[in-house]
């Protein structure tokens, strides 16, 4: 390459997440990094953009390496103010994560971490987004950095198919090394939710939702199955929802 690539890093945990401070290390190896993350905690924002709120953008730190900014919006919003209004050009490469927590299965469709890489290959960019199974805040994300740096360096010489992302999860580290990576799909499991109700000092109720992931889908070339046995799963994404086995059955009527 003539140049080194530019690549941009976001996450949906915040900029001070252990998780994006080693994805930040892994990413300049490769290239020239622009960090653009949120200033709070964002999981669970799925693609919310802010349109009803100010944007806030600070400067957190500027040196020959990188460039890192704070944003008051989503992992989405970060993405688009990115491309628009920091970035010099269209960067070379989006990284998301590594988030704290699975996304894995359904949960693609809620993360905010796997949001700012759809945002990316809406606009055309090779973008990959990376979760590790594990929500501790001392969660261990050394066994990550290999398969990290391997699907960088991938996605980096080879590009992407337009208009797809990555969506890469790695298991809970169990203190040995990973097996390898598999290539999946996307497990056909369901969240099953409960809203605990419970009540303030003023005895007014509120609700706390809580639940647990169901997988019917034992198949074994699925994302879940991958992580059970400890894989990297890696399950190509795409934002085009059109369910186009239903287009003719719908023909009646046009």
């Amino acid at each position: 390459m003539s140049k080194r690539p530019l690549i941009l890093v976001t996450n949906d945990d915040g900029y001070t997440a252990s998780g994006i401070r080693n994805l930040i290390d892994a990413a300049k190896k490769y290239g020239d990094v622009i960090v653009v993350a949120p200033d709070k905690p964002q999981s669970g924002m799925g693609h919310a953009i802010t349109i009803n709120n100010t944007l806030r953008l600070q400067e957190i730190e500027v040196n020959d390496v990188y460039r890192e900014y704070a944003c008051s919006g989503t992992p989405v919003d970060c993405v688009k103010l990115a491309i628009a209004n920091i970035l010099k050009r269209k960067p070379d490469l989006i990284l998301s994560g590594i988030n704290h927590g699975s996304n894995s299965s359904i949960s693609v469709i809620y993360s905010g971490t796997m949001s700012a890489a759809v945002e990316g290959a809406i606009e055309g960019i090779p973008s990959v987004g990376f979760s590790l199974c594990d929500y501790s805040i001392n969660a261990n994300f050394s066994a990550c950095l290999p398969h990290v740096e391997k699907v960088i360096k991938h996605v980096l010489e080879n590009g992407l198919e337009n208009g797809t992302c990555l969506n890469v999860n790695f298991p809970k580290y169990k203190g040995e090394p990973y097996k390898g990576i598999k290539i999946c799909r996307q497990a056909k499991a369901v969240w099953i939710e409960k809203f605990d109700e419970r009540h303030d000092p003023n005895g007014r109720p509120y609700y706390w939702l809580t639940g647990y992931l169901q997988n019917p889908d034992k198949e074994n070339d699925t994302d879940e199955f991958a992580l059970s046995d400890y894989y990297v799963s890696v399950v190509p994404t795409q934002y085009d929802l059109t369910a186009y086995q239903a287009i003719q059955k719908l023909k009646p009527l046009e």
